[in-house]
């Protein structure tokens, strides 16, 4: 039946009919997963032998007559920075190669509690840092509409193996962009939700006051469910999580009317830089929602122009905090070639356990933290952070929602960008500001430029405001037709 190629939404239905077992679709997409993924590179590690486990257990509980989620017997696959007990968790870092983490992340336990079907480990740039995917030291990850492309990162693989088909939804992490970017490169539907309204226990942090987790679909319907599965307050383990206005309820509240829905277009996101064609598929998505009767115009986000450096300050300091406990002593790589020197020790494991992206973001962290550059620079982003938060409260005075591109460009050639790291976090620079200001952010295709790969428009909200940006997103797609686009692999 190739029920890979179905939304989770439509595989839904099927299983609540009895129409297909969790098992028979769990084997599907295992099959789709063994045909293609060596040319795409999405996993790292494929838990068979679990997913089936889990699927038959599905399958006994319908059997019985249990009341069960619209998610059970749902495949799943989980970016390999969200903690899952007993399976490898590795950040695609040689440090933590061998880490089987004794407990399951929060949005872990939660997709177990929906009865989902974890097919497994996807790849990632090392960390969470890299916007192509390239820096992890696992393997390489393909854009799968071209195996020649990079899949956007850092959740490249989060977004590759949805839109290959290999699996309906995908769990990611956002710290700057890392869901959004991906989903637009690859033609799929991705959420970076409100700062707090996910629990982050279990995700190995980057940079823990921007990181996200959210999730990745091939439809609005797909992602609002899994949304719905993974919010909540989590005071046990997360102090930053909250009770949202939506819990669970997304998906039975979306509503696609946009008559007199304000929708701002900051001028900053469409000036140089822009390619044109990512323009072009961005402003006709505008004069779609004039034309469902939304009210649409044009709007001044000036210290977005700051964004960049800001994001950058801050996640490199949090992240030389946060790596500070990979020190080659109590877990991960520690190095063969150290003598009886404890700070030999350390650096030398550091040295080859990190690679060359996270010991730059590490040394930049450590730099702006440092005596005599803390007042300079640290304390300069913390400031302007405010005031990037205060512009966008002030845009959302006069709009509900604001429009943007997602990337500067569609997906670039695997290599094209390696050689120069500025040039690589340039491309964040419509997506990061989202992070900054704790604000959600929806990514969907919007069109495919001239060498037929994906273009992504993004929508950003009021913090909270996930139901009213995938109601948003719900009627583009019913106006456009853009979902579950599955690459011709």
């Amino acid at each position: 039946m190739e029920l890979f190629k179905k939304t989770a939404s439509e595989l839904s239905e099927l299983l609540a009919k009895k129409e297909i077992s969790a098992v028979e679709l769990a084997k599907d997409v295992l099959e789709r997963t063994k045909a293609v993924d060596d040319k795409v590179g999405a996993y790292i590690t494929i838990a068979e032998e679990s997913a089936l486990a889990q699927a038959a257990a599905v399958d006994a509980k319908r059997a019985a007559g249990e009341e069960l989620s619209a998610l059970a017997g749902i495949p799943v696959a989980v970016k390999d920075n969200i903690c899952t007990k007993g399976t490898l968790t590795t950040c695609a870092s040689k440090m933590l190669y061998n880490f089987k983490p004794p407990y399951n992340a929060t949005a872990v336990d939660k997709l177990a509690a929906h009865d989902m079907v974890v097919t497994g480990k996807v790849n990632m740039d090392e960390f969470a840092m890299g916007s192509s995917c390239e820096n992890s030291a696992v393997k390489l990850t393909h854009n799968p509409h071209d195996l020649n492309r990079v899949p956007g990162g850092s959740s490249g693989g989060s977004a590759a193996v949805v839109a290959a088909g290999e699996v309906p939804l995908a769990l990611g992490s956002d710290t700057g962009g890392s869901i959004r970017q991906p989903a637009s490169f690859c033609g799929v539907v991705g959420l970076k939700p409100t700062y707090g309204a996910v629990s982050r226990y279990g995700l190995i942090a980057f940079a823990s006051s921007l990181d996200q987790i959210g999730p990745f679909g091939r439809s609005i319907e797909d992602a609002a469910m899994l949304l719905d599965a993974i919010t909540g307050y989590d005071p046990t383990h997360d102090s930053t999580s909250v009770k949202t206005p939506f819990e669970g309820s997304v998906r039975a509240n979306l509503n696609p009317d946009m008559k007199g829905k304000k929708i701002g277009l900051p001028k900053e996101y469409f000036g140089e830089g822009i390619s044109e064609e990512v323009r072009k598929a961005v402003l006709a998505a505008a004069d779609s929602y004039k034309a469902m009767g939304a009210e649409v115009f044009e709007i001044s986000l000036p210290l977005v122009d700051y964004a960049l450096p800001i994001y950058y300050i801050l996640s490199s300091a949090e992240a030389s905090s946060n790596l500070a406990r990979f020190d080659g002593v109590k877990y991960g790589y520690r190095t063969p070639n150290a003598g009886d020197d404890l700070i030999d020790l350390y650096v030398k494991s550091r040295s080859e356990g990190f690679g060359e992206e996270v010991q730059r973001r590490i040394m930049l962290g450590t730099y702006v933290l440092s005596s005599g550059y803390y007042d300079a620079y640290y304390k300069k982003a913390r400031a302007a952070q405010r005031k990037i938060k205060e512009e966008f409260a002030s845009a959302f005075d006069k709009c509900d929602m604001i429009l943007t591109p997602v990337a500067p460009t569609t997906a670039y050639e695997i290599g094209s960008k390696t050689q120069d790291p500025l040039e690589m976090y340039a491309g964040d620079i419509c997506t990061v500001s989202v992070n900054i200001a704790g604000l959600p952010g929806l990514v969907q295709p919007c069109g495919f430029d001239s060498s037929k790969m994906p273009i992504g428009m993004q929508l950003i909200g009021r913090p909270f405001g996930e139901q009213e940006l995938l109601n948003a997103g719900l009627a583009f797609e019913q106006a456009s037709g853009l979902k579950n686009i599955i690459a011709a692999l």
